[in-house]
């Protein structure tokens, strides 16, 4: 059975119309001869009636420590409603749909509320309904725990259904349509030049959705690596070839297979909202005392530099509440830069060759940007700066790596 998995974003869903066109999409796929198995995300943005934010409000209005288990059961009837409207579009298309939730597709997860972690998928109902002709819409970002709560998988839990549903049928694709073209080397609102990116590979979009880019969740695309899944990025109202992702390194029209500096950086991703932390500890004691805090109270912390008198770190600013409590709470002597944002440069194989980290340097400085903090991985390079800086140093950066093409 030649199943494809295509999942529709928030925005693709958002009115008649867009619908519509949706299921022109998938009556295609049905019409070429494969079984088409969409997953939906809940309708529209922060603001529209049923998206997820919309629905969280109207909880936490009434009472803003809502259980976790009521919000999560509240949550998922965004999705429910975006998969019966889909499935009586195709319908009155003359097309047989059938609308399944989560649990209703079988898939199992923990009881982690708010962000849990599927645990297993039970495909049979969903297969007998594609043997019985049914094109099978599916709600995203939903499961159901053995003991029978309904559960939600987190931001971006959808990709992640789609991926696991992917998985668990064996589908030749998971296709993640969204309202850009594919994948793209910086995000087109800062460098209006950015171009779609035909082929990626599973670590550097991984990298990318790990450090701002917002095209596909990191966990959609574990998922799709540890089974070796190809994942294909595509324009809900396009008809371009998007971006294909996968395990293989594939030549083609903006990367070149030989590699120099000039040409090795694949895309530049942002992130906004970093806070950078400098604690002043010179003693073991402290040092454990406030690793162990940050781990009780689910702090995560990024670019990491422990100097044998001082510790250097940034965390996200939603965060800062929690952490400012810690650190006062035990005296300690920190400092916070606060309006800072991380800009990361990915490209495969980077770490260790010669002059790519010159080049940022010397590109930064020749912009009067200043470098607070870098780290860096076998496939990243990452700076920490003010945020007023943001714009200017992503485009200088995208130019000075020859990614305006």
């Amino acid at each position: 059975m030649d199943i494809v998995i295509q999942k529709f974003g928030g925005t693709s869903v958002a009115t008649r119309e867009l619908r519509e066109k949706i299921a022109n999409k998938i009556i295609q796929t049905k019409v070429s001869g494969k079984y088409p198995v969409v997953v939906v995300s809940a309708i529209g943005r922060k603001g529209d009636s049923y998206a997820t934010d919309t629905l969280i409000n109207l909880a936490t209005s009434i009472f803003s420590e809502s259980s976790s288990r009521e919000l999560d059961l509240l949550m998922s009837c965004g999705e429910i409603i975006s998969a019966v409207l889909m499935a009586n579009t195709i319908k009155s298309k003359g097309y047989d749909a059938v609308a399944l939730t989560g649990f209703q597709a079988g898939i199992i997860t923990d009881s982690n509320f708010g962000d849990a972690e599927v645990i297993d998928v039970n495909p049979k109902t969903i297969i007998e309904n594609l043997k019985s002709d049914k094109i099978v819409i599916i709600t995203g970002f939903q499961g159901i725990t053995e003991s029978g709560d309904i559960t939600t998988l987190g931001r971006g839990g959808s990709d992640t259904t789609a991926a696991i549903l992917g998985e668990a049928l064996k589908s030749e694709a998971v296709e993640i349509y969204t309202d850009v073209d594919g994948v793209m080397t910086a995000d087109p609102k800062i460098v209006p030049e950015a171009n779609v990116i035909d082929c990626l590979r599973y670590e550097e979009v991984y990298q990318m959705a790990r450090d701002g880019a917002k095209v596909i969740h990191p966990k959609a695309i574990e998922i799709a690596r540890r089974s070796n899944i190809t994942l294909k990025i595509k324009n809900t109202f396009t008809n371009s070839n998007g971006t294909t992702i996968n395990g293989q390194f594939v030549e083609n029209k903006i990367f070149p297979k030989e590699k120099t500096v000039k040409n090795l950086i694949t895309a530049i991703t942002h992130k906004n909202n970093i806070v950078q932390v400098t604690v002043n500890i010179d003693n073991n004691e402290n040092n454990k005392l406030l690793l162990n805090e940050l781990e009780e109270n689910a702090i995560s912390i990024d670019m990491i530099n422990f100097f044998e008198d001082r510790k250097i770190f940034t965390i996200e600013e939603k965060d800062l509440p929690i952490l400012k409590s810690i650190l006062d709470k035990n005296s300690f002597d920190y400092k916070l830069t606060r309006n800072c944002s991380k800009v990361t440069i990915i490209g495969h194989k980077i770490h260790g060759v010669p002059g790519v980290m010159a080049k940022i340097v010397r590109t930064l400085s020749n912009n009067n940007i200043k470098i607070l903090q870098s780290s860096d991985s076998h496939t990243t390079i990452s700076c920490l700066i003010d945020s007023n800086n943001l714009s200017k140093a992503v485009k200088s950066l995208h130019y000075e790596f020859n990614l305006n093409k």
